[in-house]
């Protein structure tokens, strides 16, 4: 199992909204290196769930449950989109801030290339985010 996270504006689509729908159709993106991580993320993986904005926390846990298909908002084939469902929200969201003050956790991609929308994780370190939302 693989670990991700991938972050969403809640004005244009919140955790709540995800719930409700009872899914996500990680669609629309086009960036190359968020591409790639779609590409490598299998059913089952676990993803964490960031607000983007204004909010930038973490508020809860996700499971792939659709590979890679092609992105059905593009006409190119080289862009692609995964479904996901919820899992569970966190205890407490998990802030920008808080993972920042962590050294453990400098090296992720959230913290180094804060624009990328879909990024990999250690289970390491995707157990040390869901530890601070307790």
């Amino acid at each position: 199992m693989n670990y991700w996270l991938v972050k969403s504006e809640p004005e244009a689509y919140s955790w709540t909204r995800f719930v409700a729908l009872g899914n996500h159709h990680s669609d629309g993106l086009r960036n190359y290196a968020a591409r790639n991580h779609l590409k490598g993320m299998a059913v089952g993986d676990q993803v964490l769930f960031y607000h983007s904005g204004d909010a930038r926390e973490v508020v809860g846990i996700a499971q792939v449950t659709r590979e890679h298909y092609p992105d059905p908002t593009s006409n190119d084939p080289q862009w692609v989109a995964v479904e996901l469902s919820p899992l569970q929200a966190l205890p407490k969201p998990v802030s920008l801030k808080t993972i920042k003050s962590d050294p453990l956790l400098q090296h992720i991609a959230l913290v180094r290339q804060s624009r990328l929308s879909v990024m990999p994780l250690s289970p390491d370190d995707f157990g040390r985010i869901i530890a601070y939302s307790h």
